[in-house]
């Protein structure tokens, strides 16, 4: 074992924390010719977007998408056994798609020679910071610039706590798959909950959702999550609006959960385990009173537009730096502050940032949503295209999407994009750039897409907005 005890490492720059938004930064800023040192408790740069959240994730709601559309193919004429699942094999193939993943960040690590600190950091100024080794002792370190991009965890609710409990889990534990179990009830209507509730679902588990709000998925427009609840409602046992978890007890045969819904009439049910899915809080930075960084009621550090903090040399990305909580965004700030330290006259400010919910079907947007454009009071057309129409959702058996834009007025710009459907979150790529380079409707109905194929309906959204949509008769109103 090294004897890390008392050494010391200068350098140009130190990111705290090994997330997308952190090695992404590392990375590029290595490759502008900066020493680089990164920091974090993970044997390979990843963060929990890779061992505990997006990919694992993704991973298995791909072996869910597939187990539904061999359930599904009995409509075409093709009939398959009943799913035979070892849960053993599939927690592997989860842990290969993370393993390879984060191998592959080690070795680009070791290719740029940046200098990789496993531990836990601690500031003890503007330009050091110590960091406890987890090989044991410690190192000082000493840089020129720094990036705070330390993440964020579950949050808690303490009506929730049940101290040390193996049936009550997070989105961490979910993703364990220790097993499946009987029944599942699923706190929080948001996409992590929706997303994992899916997989289990999906691999035989009774699931319920329970969703304090009107809605699932608040925030997002209401009718492109009408057709994704409808999936829900169909592959969940049950799915509860304007109802809160008031209490919950464990007992011999699972979690006894007591339910309030909205005229304050309670009842209780057991479920075998429960998942907790009521969003994420920004993790803290030791150290932060040693310097003149900010951070607001929410414990979110305070950036400016280049993502520096109050204090010069230290600038902050990512979950820690404030909503939205996305591993894109978080990459996208991270080169961003680099290019600020650099001395380059840089901005973060993006027109729009895609969010996907990786869901069947996947729903997806970006830009000026609807709900957000009646919230602000600003006068937006909408344009819609039903995937009924679609020659390629027919061929896949998947007509229930709908593609949808948000234009302005009389400069007919695209102000967002709005989708539902299986490639939601492919798609929506086109309506991020689109409203990035300032596109106005002609140009999405101009621009050819390839026949047959689900990006058409961006097209022909497109074209009804001018009432000449090909595959439907909408005239548009005088």
């Amino acid at each position: 074992m090294r004897p890390y005890t008392d050494m010391a490492t200068q350098t140009d720059l130190v990111v705290i924390g090994a997330g997308p938004g952190g090695y992404t930064a590392a990375f590029y800023a290595a490759d502008r010719g900066l020493s680089v040192a990164l920091i974090d408790r993970e044997p390979n740069p990843g963060g929990v977007c890779v061992y505990r959240g997006c990919i694992p994730s993704k991973a298995l709601l791909h072996v869910a998408k597939v187990i539904d559309e061999a359930t599904h193919a009995s409509s075409w004429g093709v009939s398959f056994g009943a799913p035979k699942i070892d849960v053993d094999k599939l927690r592997g193939f989860k842990d290969r798609v993370v393993k390879q993943l984060t191998t592959g960040t080690g070795q680009l690590v070791k290719a740029r020679k940046i200098k990789y600190l496993r531990g836990t950091a601690t500031l003890l100024g503007p330009t050091s910071l110590e960091v406890a080794l987890l090989e044991g002792g410690t190192e000082q370190v000493t840089f020129g610039h720094g990036i705070i991009a330390v993440g964020s965890q579950p949050a808690k609710v303490p009506v929730l706590s049940l101290d040390d409990s193996p049936r009550m889990m997070d989105s961490t534990g979910a993703l364990d798959l220790e097993n499946v179990p009987k029944s599942l009830l699923v706190i929080g209507g948001g996409y992590i909950g929706l997303e994992l509730g899916s997989v289990y679902a999906t691999l035989g588990t009774k699931v319920t959702v329970v969703e304090m709000m009107p809605g699932l998925l608040p925030g997002a427009d209401r009718d492109l999550v009408a057709v994704l609840a409808k999936r829900i409602e169909k592959i969940c046992e049950a799915v509860l609006l304007e109802t809160k978890v008031v209490g919950v007890k464990e007992q011999k045969d699972g979690i006894s959960v007591t339910f309030e819904d909205a005229n304050l009439a309670r009842r209780d049910q057991v479920f075998e385990k429960v998942l907790v899915s009521v969003g994420r809080k920004p993790n803290t930075m030791a150290g932060l009173d040693k310097t003149k960084v900010e951070t607001d009621q929410r414990g979110f550090i305070k950036v400016d537009a280049r993502r520096r903090t109050a204090e010069p040399t230290l600038y902050a990305i990512g979950d820690v730096a404030g909503e939205p909580m996305l591993a894109h965004k978080a990459s996208h700030e991270g080169r961003a502050a680099v290019d600020a330290i650099l001395g380059e006259d840089v901005a973060f400010e993006p027109a729009a940032i895609p969010a996907v919910v990786f869901t069947d079907p996947e729903l997806a947007w970006t830009g000026l949503t609807e709900t957000e454009a009646q919230k602000l009071g600003k006068r937006v057309e909408i344009s819609k295209f039903p995937w009924i129409a679609s020659g390629r959702a027919l061929s896949i058996d998947r007509t229930d999407g709908l593609t949808k834009l948000v234009i302005e007025p009389g400069s007919e710009r695209v102000l967002g994009v709005g989708i539902v459907g299986p490639g939601a979150g492919e798609l929506i790529a086109e309506g991020t750039l689109a409203i990035e380079m300032g596109a106005v409707a002609s140009d999405l109905e101009l621009t050819i897409h390839a026949h047959p194929t689900l990006s058409e309906t961006v097209m022909e959204g497109a074209e009804a907005f001018f009432g000449n949509a090909t595959h439907i008769h909408r005239p548009k109103r005088k």
